[in-house]
């Protein structure tokens, strides 16, 4: 039972009531798992680009650009960096000072790291747990609580880079359009505005010197009425000591709203820690070009199919359909048997499944990474397409399934690039590409009482589902994240 109290904390989350029983009803009756028909590879389902292929698409993008396309950089930079630290922490908690294998390889390499200059003014002469507490705690340089995107990553010759600044100079290199401005957006938590803000101010001048543009940053928060409430072990809404329910965000999921608020042509979304040093941002640059060339390609295809199936006569042209239904099949990669009643009804399937949001997402081969990864998956309509699906969608109870999951050669490093207009230059609403019944659900603690949580679909699982996805193979080394802080030693980051 929800008291005056309860209702209006739900009134203040920007939620409704139908909206937080439904959620609850999620954590009741679970989610249905996702069917799996086959892992996308190679030889079905994932692209391989040849050399011939790659110049050409870069060619397409680049003319695209300058002829008035507006592209924009999308950074998911809200998350904390607390989990990068986990083994220092563990660390300061042991007993005694003497230092695992994680934590020899950090002491050792120490002088390695971006940070260490920084690190070396404010504490010159720690060591062991003094020197970690300096790095971690407020009164050092405080990266416990720091988001990724502010931490130093990379050394160079006279300075040292953030994530968020690699962010700007790759967008400088791929973006830019044709007025000279590359626009990015990042996703920040409140708390950290002002911190990227104020790095910006500091950067921005000698950035738009150095590479000759102007560089349009703009930030938004995680939206509050994405938070889930929280339930406890009988699925009844948690209510603290005074009675206050709790709310939790609710996973990258819910940074589809942010997204859907954007204004652009092609959209490249790539996560806050996966940039590389200027050295080897040429690969980065040249498959992201070539992978926007190939969604501009068949942009124009599905909006040439669109133009000419809004026309009148195109429910009694033949020839037309067969080749839109060829088109669905072979190049959108979406397969399905329905039984027409008439050439109306066909036409109608074909626009809907031609007129929405496409993707394309870069795949690298899996060396162990964990999280989603490209399958074959039948869809709520009956038609199979092309999903990033994550091990958590899947009955791993059901031994075929299971196989199929480890089957899989490929793995999501979320590295995508996103058409999120129709062919009449209107945004999509892509609140309703999104399906619903694709989310998760948790474990999570507070105050030492076990709890549940409710994901939503996830940004490129089921907030997507109902987009035109294409996977294409992309280099491993086009795929560097940092989870923990000795991943700063790794040579791409060095």
């Amino acid at each position: 039972m929800f008291t005056n109290r309860n209702l209006e904390q739900i009134q203040d989350q920007g939620l409704t009531i139908e909206k937080v029983e439904q959620q609850l009803n999620h954590f009741i009756e679970g989610f249905p798992q996702i069917h799996l028909v086959a892992p996308a590879t190679p030889q079905k389902g994932i692209i391989i680009i040849s050399e011939e292929d790659e110049s050409r698409y870069i060619s397409v993008f680049e003319n695209a650009l300058s002829s008035g396309l507006k592209s924009m950089k999308f950074v998911p930079a809200s998350g904390a960096a607390s989990r990068m630290f986990k083994n220092l922490y563990e660390y300061l908690e042991q007993d005694d000072e003497s230092p695992d294998a994680f934590m020899q390889y950090f002491f050792n390499n120490l002088s390695k790291f971006a940070f260490y200059d920084q690190l070396q003014k404010v504490a010159p002469n720690a060591k062991g747990k003094e020197l970690v507490k300096h790095l971690l705690s407020p009164d050092g340089l405080g990266y416990g609580s720091k988001p990724k995107g502010l931490l130093l990553f990379h050394k160079y010759k006279d300075t040292a880079r953030t994530p968020f600044e690699e962010h700007l100079v790759e967008a400088a290199s791929y973006c830019t359009a044709s007025n000279g401005i590359a626009h990015i957006h990042y996703t920040v938590s409140p708390e950290h505005l002002a911190g990227f803000e104020d790095l910006l101010k500091k950067v921005k001048t000698e950035f738009q010197k150095r590479f000759g543009i102007q560089i349009d940053v703009t930030f938004s928060f995680q939206h509050k009425s994405t938070d889930t409430i929280a339930v406890d072990r009988n699925n009844q809404a948690y209510k603290d000591e005074n009675g206050d329910l709790l709310f939790r965000p609710g996973g990258h999921g819910a940074l589809i709203e942010n997204l859907n608020e954007l204004d652009a042509d092609i959209i490249f979304i790539k996560n806050i820690d996966n940039v590389v040093p200027d050295r080897l941002k040429h690969e980065t640059k040249r498959y992201k070009k070539a992978l926007a060339g190939l969604l501009v390609t068949l942009r124009n295809k599905v909006f040439n199919f669109l133009e000419r199936l809004d026309q009148p006569s195109a429910v009694n042209d033949q020839e037309l359909l067969t080749k839109v239904e060829v088109f669905i099949r072979k190049e959108l990669l979406i397969d399905f048997n329905q039984q027409f009643e008439n050439n109306g009804a066909k036409l109608h399937f074909f626009i809907t499944k031609l007129n929405r949001p496409i993707r394309i997402c870069g795949m690298v081969k899996n060396e162990g990474e964990p999280g989603g990864g490209p399958f074959w998956a039948k869809n709520p309509d009956g038609t199979v397409s092309l999903q990033i699906i994550e091990k958590a969608q899947i009955n791993l109870n059901d031994p075929d399934q299971a196989e199929l999951l480890n089957s899989s050669t490929h793995f999501n490093p979320v590295d995508l690039i996103c058409s999120t207009k129709n062919y009449k230059g209107e945004k999509f609403d892509l609140q309703a590409y999104v399906d619903p019944a694709t989310g998760f659900i948790s474990s999570k603690s507070k105050d030492g009482i076990e709890l549940k949580a409710l994901e939503l679909p996830g940004l490129w699982n089921g907030a997507m589902s109902n987009w035109n996805t294409i996977f294409v193979e992309v280099p491993n080394a086009t795929f560097n994240p940092v989870k923990t802080v000795n991943d700063l030693l790794r040579p791409e980051h060095q």
